[in-house]
């Protein structure tokens, strides 16, 4: 029987990434650099205060070098998921932004091939065509490849594969990477205010209090989505990743009014084909290896 806390902790978690697209452009009028500047800055302070609540100290005494490495190339890697994510979402792109979280699952299967030579099954590799496909045909419907969306996948996929490396609980790492990148943001948004075009504290409280929140709405789904890890199966958690950009798709579609032509269309639907087909084969599988192994045969059998 599935646990309900964490069944509810993992809708919740993808539910609210789902609807960052309706967050992040209210933080105008700052741009996505100062944007992504204070969300680095203020979920270290956000995360800091969870891990002091916990009186969770001990794990950075025993960073080893190699782990520290690690996480400081997560650090550039998600800075660049973030960047692009919260640039998308608030020029028009959210539709695109949904499409490269509809194609990491694919992405993170191929990176398995390349970095772990893991072996495929026929319907992955058909999923695989299939979301090479869609991006070809997504390709010719924008003029331009899906930029947008494979930047966000590619660095996602390589983000959670750097994590595997890593081997670090979220709310650690996360507390880790940001700060890495910390004084990198504080430069920068230090730079905006000598300029004169920084965003915070000049576009009034609300705007600042929106920028400084985006600590907390970082690390909110973050700690929803350990106690979820922790309480259901992958299988089921693998499942509910689908929500958000359903959800970042929708938002797109009916509330931001982006434009979805038929050729467009048909590349989501390319992409959603190779997922059903991924997912199908997946759980097949997982049902294959949880069943028992025959009983060897007794002698008397064999005879």
């Amino acid at each position: 029987m599935i646990d309900r806390r964490g069944m509810a902790a993992g809708i919740a978690a993808y539910g609210l990434w789902g609807l960052f697209p309706l967050y992040w452009p209210l933080l105008k009028p700052a741009g996505s650099g100062e944007v992504l500047a204070h969300r680095i800055m203020w979920s270290l302070v956000a995360v800091a205060v969870i891990l002091g609540v916990r009186r969770h100290w001990r794990w950075v005494r025993e960073l080893t070098p190699r782990t520290i490495a690690l996480l400081a190339l997560a650090a550039l890697v998600i800075s660049a998921n973030w960047g692009t994510y919260i640039y998308a979402v608030t020029t028009g792109h959210t539709i695109e932004a949904a499409l490269g979280y509809f194609i990491n699952p694919l992405i993170s299967v191929l990176l398995g091939v390349l970095v772990f030579r893991e072996r495929l099954r026929p319907w992955q590799w058909t999923a695989i065509g299939l979301g090479a496909a869609a991006v070809l045909v997504l390709a010719v419907d924008y003029g331009r490849p899906p930029w947008v969306a494979l930047v966000l996948a590619c660095s996602f996929g390589t983000y959670g594969l750097v994590k595997k490396f890593a081997a670090m609980p979220s709310a650690e790492s996360l507390a880790a990477e940001t700060a890495v990148l910390f004084l990198p943001a504080l430069a920068f948004v230090l730079i905006l205010e000598g300029r004169g075009t920084a965003a915070f504290g000049h576009a009034g409280a609300l705007n600042a209090l929106l920028l400084a929140s985006g600590g907390v709405v970082t690390a909110i789904p973050l700690m929803l989505f350990n106690t979820a890890a922790t309480r259901i199966p992958m299988t089921v958690l693998g499942m509910l990743q689908y929500l958000a950009p359903v959800l970042q798709f929708l938002i797109g579609l009916l509330i931001q009014h982006e434009p979805m032509p038929a050729s467009r269309w048909a590349g989501f639907l390319l992409v959603w084909t190779a997922l059903v087909i991924l997912t199908a084969d997946g759980l097949r599988a997982a049902r294959r290896a949880r069943r028992p192994a025959a009983p060897a045969p007794t002698a008397a059998e064999a005879a």
